[in-house]
């Protein structure tokens, strides 16, 4: 046997009530007062409690019942010394109640601390205490010897099985109490991680978002350095204006989404698709993809939209969307040649596809995003995600 199981104290939760249904609690200690009750009868039957020795017989049984809860809860707190001090207050008042003839009282005490012993204590300290108490026991005793033997190796005995029980139980509530603070801290990290997904959409929304306003914005001044006329500059603030009303409707639409409310990615792409002038093709069977691969998609066709309209204004694009086994993948390519940097160009933060990329691998997929081919003008953004 380890060190540490012999010198280790039981489980807390074994030593106590906790987990313990209300009504084996309550048998328990109907068991205990009836315990007290016959040591304290056949005490006074035996012994020669008469006169004030009546007044000494009601002394002990209090100083029993006191000894057995203090013991209880010295125990419960790991106390070592308190507990052996409390269990020799009751081998000492088995010899008192001994003194005054009531043999069969001392022995139940005497019985009662072997088993409390081995229950409730380290096995280092209880078995040489039970052996104390199994060996004043066994000097009163008036079996045989064989009997007594026997008898004394079955107290220890019930000891230990009340132990092995109540570490059991102990052992069964420490698990349920680690379950339950598992699946608290598995809440609280599904919480988190929700939030943070909430903040990657709200943040992509609102980046495309600004970028696009940036872009007109952008224009506008041109158009104003340039001296051009206000109809124009007005038409670009005006778009200014609709791209922010477009952005409080992603946002809409992400928080929708996360909830599960939003429609196919086909819709979308057609829809976003026709508003700027691009020719979409979408190939498979059509399903309901998750919310995180639909959100991704969409705000990839976006952001390689948007990159279009600033680097390659005016060059067609083509996008293509298609619903593969297991995956879907999207593919925005426009024939145009990219411009330097300057003017609309150099709107945006150049983050817009890093963080499309970071996204499509968060959700275990890819995204590639350059040149066309050799003999090839213009740029390809591809999205390949599971759903």
């Amino acid at each position: 046997m380890p060190v540490e199981s012999w010198t280790g104290w039981p489980y807390r939760e074994a030593l106590s009530h906790e987990g313990v249904p209300r009504r084996r609690v309550a048998m328990n200690q109907c068991v205990r007062f009836t315990l007290v009750v016959l040591i304290a009868w056949r005490a006074f039957q035996e012994g020669s409690f008469h006169g004030w020795g009546l007044l000494v017989l009601a002394g002990g049984i209090a100083v029993f019942a006191a000894v057995a809860r203090g013991y209880f809860r010295t125990t419960l707190e790991h106390r070592l010394l308190p507990s052996l001090g409390l269990l020799g207050l009751l081998f000492t008042l088995g010899l008192v109640v001994q003194l005054f003839g009531a043999y069969s009282p001392a022995r139940s005490l005497w019985a009662v601390g072997a088993i409390i012993a081995v229950e409730r204590l380290p096995m280092a300290y209880a078995l040489p205490a039970a052996a104390v108490h199994a060996l004043a026991y066994g000097l009163v005793n008036e079996d045989r010897p064989v009997v007594t033997a026997g008898t004394c190796v079955g107290l220890a005995l019930v000891g230990y099985a009340l132990r092995l029980d109540a570490e059991a139980r102990g052992t069964g509530f420490r698990l349920l109490a680690q379950e339950r603070a598992a699946r608290a801290a598995e809440a609280e990290s599904a919480a988190l991680a929700e939030r943070a997904r909430i903040a990657r959409e709200i943040h992509d929304v609102l980046a495309h978002s600004l970028s696009a306003q940036l872009v007109h914005l952008e224009a506008a001044r041109l158009l104003i350095e340039r001296g051009e006329s206000d109809e124009r500059i007005l038409e670009r603030v005006v778009l200014a204006r609709g791209m922010a009303r477009e952005g409080l409707a992603e946002t809409r639409q992400a928080l929708s989404a996360l909830r599960g409310e939003m429609a196919q990615v086909g819709d979308f792409l057609r829809e976003v698709a026709d508003s700027q002038g691009a020719a979409v093709e979408v190939t498979g069977e059509p399903r309901q993809l998750p919310a995180e691969a639909g959100l991704a998609v969409r705000r990839v066709a976006q952001e390689a939209l948007t990159n279009v309209r600033k680097h390659a204004p005016g060059a067609p694009v083509r996008v293509r969307f298609a619903y593969l086994d297991g995956e879907v993948e999207l593919e925005v390519r426009d024939g145009g040649a990219r411009r330097a940097a300057g003017g609309l160009a150099s709107t945006g933060s150049g983050y817009g596809l890093l963080g499309m990329r970071e996204r499509a691998e968060l959700l275990g997929g890819t995204l590639e995003a350059g040149p066309a081919g050799p003999g090839q003008e213009g740029f390809v953004v591809r999205l390949r995600v599971p759903g």
